[in-house]
């Protein structure tokens, strides 16, 4: 007998920067947005009674066992407690998750939940260049917490602000406009995301930012890495929460409140790029995995890409909404929502756990009759782990339980990674290439990414040279040539133009 999958209950939680009371730390705003996903619930006590807790695991701040400190705290005694790794994608693959063991009858429900609290409130805070993984200690065992190799650290390439701006400058060679042109493209896309995040109540920031002010540098908006300023990066300190509850069918009838709509998970899909590293990738405008897990969704689902009536489209950066609209083949004029909530630019990026914020947003929506059907994606680390959950007002065609055992088996997509020269010399040509930025708006240094004559990977950086610099920063370089000699003293392949 199939048994269906209800999101039975949500809520999420907004805790501003200034407070009269003591803020509370992620635990405490998971016990918040927990017992909010209650109130939605005919009776709230239902939340006692969970079977089982799923954590997504907060990068703000370390608990040993999240999990049960959860639990204890909520006056729950659940059979199977999990907390996730570390990467965008945790909400939705933990969603997928559950919803399978709710289909197979190992539970009846579960709560999905997390937080994170980065914002510094006491006085001479020492600022973090990316304080995404502050709170994952120095001896955390599992290798998620990296996203990019030693050689491209040693490049200057480790963190996200560092990284996605590649994405950004192929796109913009593939779209063979001209700078000005293409930034203009992407800041209107962001500008509508941030009309968005203007009017969600949860929202961080609900200032409506225009094109220009978005892609022009400024005192308050800096360039971090070319192409992007800082409009245009995830908004990362933040304190947020999120939870949601899934039940069986039957569980839910008895919890159901007749004021809204059900609320129903028709399908998911997880997966990951062989390519793991931006190093290893073969296409910086592609992505296999979230290829794959949009249509293991839509597959699951028994639908069409048609019967989507929006979407929420991770938006760490604006590269990664782009490549998902290439990879859903969404025409530029589509009239469908990208984003439900503003993005993580916009709304606020919480480490792991914005899709969580995505999914209780159109929960809402679907329940009070605002949309009937949506799919919201998520990523992990540079466009690496991937997961998509479709959401709807109408009852499943398919079951669900075999849906994360298929994914456990089968995960990984797209081709082999590309081998890498780690001290090339000679000729190379461009594929991508990005110049960070210091504090005071100066170029650092410039990073390329390429293929030797042989067909291999390169990293280089360029000489610290502002005519190079203003070379990169004014015309799309890529697919020239360069020269390529290693320094044997520094450790570094430079790339001569």
């Amino acid at each position: 007998m199939k048994r269906d999958v209800i999101v039975a209950g949500w809520g999420q939680i907004t805790q501003p920067k200034p407070l009269e009371n003591p803020p509370k730390d992620p635990m405490g705003l998971m016990v918040q947005a927990s017992r909010k996903a209650a109130l939605k619930l005919s009776d709230p006590k239902a939340l006692t009674h969970v079977d089982g807790i799923m954590v997504v695991r907060s990068l703000s701040a370390h608990y040993p066992a999240p999990g049960e400190e959860l639990a204890s705290l909520l006056g729950a005694s659940p059979k199977f407690i999990h907390v996730s790794k570390i990467g965008g994608n945790s909400p939705q693959t933990l969603v997928n998750k559950a919803a399978a063991m709710i289909a197979r009858n190992e539970l009846n429900s579960v709560l999905v939940v997390g937080a994170e609290a980065y914002v510094q409130r006491f006085e001479n805070f020492k600022k973090e260049e990316s304080a995404l993984l502050r709170g994952i200690p120095k001896d955390y065992p599992g290798e998620d917490a990296t996203g990019s190799t030693r050689l491209e650290n040693h490049y200057g390439i480790e963190h996200p602000m560092q990284g996605f701006p590649l994405f950004e400058t192929a796109l913009w060679a593939a779209s063979k406009l001209d700078l000005s042109a293409y930034l203009h493209k992407v800041g209107s896309m962001w500008a509508e995301f941030s009309r968005v995040a203007a009017s969600h109540p949860h929202s961080w920031n609900k200032q409506i930012r225009t094109p220009n002010e978005i892609i022009t540098p400024g005192p308050k908006n800096r360039p971090i890495a070319f192409p992007y300023t800082k409009f245009m990066n995830a908004f990362v300190t933040v304190d947020q929460g999120a939870a949601v509850i899934l039940m069986s069918g039957e569980a839910a009838k008895r919890y159901h409140n007749n004021t809204q709509k059900r609320v129903y998970f028709l399908g998911g899909g997880y997966a990951e790029d062989r390519q793991r590293f931006m190093i290893q990738k073969s296409d910086f405008t592609a992505s296999p995995p979230l290829k794959a897990v949009v249509k293991k969704a839509l597959d699951r689902a028994g639908l069409s890409m048609s019967d989507m009536d929006c979407f929420d489209l991770y938006s760490c950066f604006p590269c990664a909404v782009s490549i998902a609209r290439k990879m859903m083949e969404l025409d530029e004029d589509d009239p469908r929502p990208l984003t439900l909530t503003g993005g993580l630019g916009f709304f606020g990026g919480p480490g792991n756990n914005y899709n969580l914020h995505a999914i209780v947003t159109l929960a809402e929506m679907i329940a009070e009759g605002k949309k009937k059907t949506g799919l919201v994606t998520a990523l992990g680390w540079f466009m690496h782990k991937h997961a998509a959950g479709i959401y709807s007002s109408c009852p499943p065609k398919k079951s669900l339980e075999a849906i994360d055992l298929e994914d456990k088996k089968d995960y990984l997509t797209g081709a082999a990674p590309v081998k890498i020269d780690d001290q090339a010399v000679g000729r190379g040509t461009i594929e991508t290439y990005t110049i960070v930025y210091t504090r005071d708006q100066s170029p650092a240094y410039a990073a390329v990414y390429g293929r030797t004559a042989k067909g291999h990977r390169f990293i280089a950086q360029t000489l610290p040279d502002p005519e190079v610099f203003k070379l990169l920063s004014s015309q799309s370089m890529v697919g020239e040539s360069v020269t390529l000699r290693f320094d044997r003293e520094k450790k570094l392949t430079l790339a001569l133009f």
